[in-house]
């Protein structure tokens, strides 16, 4: 299977002038992350005389200075340099899970093209950190494989239409966990489903860093100054701080940016990390990966649901040996706030969720 890859790539210009040239961004990124721009240089594969030609030709667009050199303290960006950086992170963010969806659709077209139909493992699930580890893990696998990244209502919707082989959604466990699969329960039969385990996860309240608000739980977003960004409807992630908001009796009028949304958990990290809003919610792994405050909250378990019939197939055994590995159980632990627990296990829904048990009895007697 040959594999398509999009990245996303942006620039700037003045109206009517020169444009920056995406070289400068990396660079800027590069003195971000690496603390010098010799360091960056490395890491690019750039001499050190062209990087500074790249930084000032940028510098001479704004008129403003990018990065600033301190004798024996290296490089440093500028509140400039910092803000391209931000905004570079944050398109990154919003952009590569739908690029990678775009990517794998493409990847799938091409490949029918190009060979005789292979079986094709048809992947619509909710965006989280492993099952982007699993999507990286088929493809080095060469397992053929279509991978869509959608809310979890509408991947369970898309399984019991046939629109695909395995969905992947998530439930919080404890006392949140009977009315979250009362909300899934017209997308699932246990009849006829089976569930395969992928890991657990803690979602929280991802705040800026040093959390200058004072932010440590759902109440102190009602407070006059703080601004939330928050997922679309339909995600899970969204259903879930509903959820806890009808439970502090939380208006979500109250909260300013409840309304304004972002579609996987890195771009809320990245609305966060860019200064735009004070706290967002969402799971640990972006929290981290921003340098922000993390305060958990519920934890709750990411599973995949496929047919009876469709777990003989061969690309649906290629993907649970995939998940039973140790290979990619260790790069599940490696992502801050998941663990690989009972990884590619599969069970009866109803044995998971006894609150189905009832339904399944209920319809043998029928």
């Amino acid at each position: 299977m040959h594999e398509v890859a999009i990245k996303p790539q942006w620039t700037i210009r003045q109206a009517g002038g020169p444009t920056l040239a995406p070289r400068v961004i990396e660079l800027l990124v590069g003195v971000h992350e690496q603390g010098s721009l010799a360091s960056a240089c490395q890491v690019l594969g750039v001499s050190y005389r062209h990087a500074w030609e790249l930084v000032r030709q940028g510098e001479a667009l704004f008129g403003k200075p990018l990065v600033l050199m301190e004798r024996g303290k290296g490089s440093t960006l500028t509140s400039l340099g910092e803000k391209l950086v931000w905004a570079d992170r944050r398109v990154t963010a919003r952009l590569s899970p739908l690029l990678d969806s775009l990517a794998s659709e493409l990847g799938a077209e091409i490949g029918k093209l190009l060979s005789p139909m292979p079986e094709l493992l048809r992947i619509h699930a909710s965006h989280g950190f492993a099952i982007e580890t699993l999507h990286g893990f088929l493809g080095a696998a060469s397992v053929p494989n279509d991978l869509k990244y959608c809310g979890s209502l509408e991947a369970l919707e898309s399984l019991r239409n046939a629109g695909c082989d395995v969905a992947g959604f998530h439930v919080p466990l404890g006392e949140f966990e009977a009315q979250a699969i009362a909300h899934y329960r017209p997308w699932l039969d246990a009849r006829s489903q089976k569930i395969i385990h992928v890991a657990s996860r803690h979602q929280g309240l991802m705040v800026a860093p040093g959390n200058p608000k004072k932010i440590y739980s759902l109440r102190d977003l009602k407070r006059p100054g703080v601004r939330f960004i928050n997922r679309q409807a339909g995600s899970g992630t969204r259903f879930l701080l509903d959820m806890l908001l009808q439970k502090e009796r939380i208006a979500p009028a109250d909260i300013k940016g409840y309304e304004q949304c972002e579609f996987t958990h890195a771009a809320v990290a990245a609305f966060v990390a860019s200064g735009m809003a004070d706290a967002g919610y969402g799971v640990e792994t972006p929290a981290r990966r921003f340098k922000l405050g993390f305060i958990p909250g519920p934890t709750e378990r990411y599973f995949l649901l496929c047919d009876d019939r469709s777990l003989a197939a061969p690309v649906v055994q290629q993907m649970l040996e995939l998940l039973r590995g140790d290979a990619f159980k260790q790069a599940v632990d490696k992502l801050p706030g998941y663990e690989a627990d009972d990884c590619g296990r599969v069970a009866d829904l109803a044995d998971v969720f006894p609150a189905l048990r009832g339904a399944v009895t209920a319809k043998r007697r029928r």
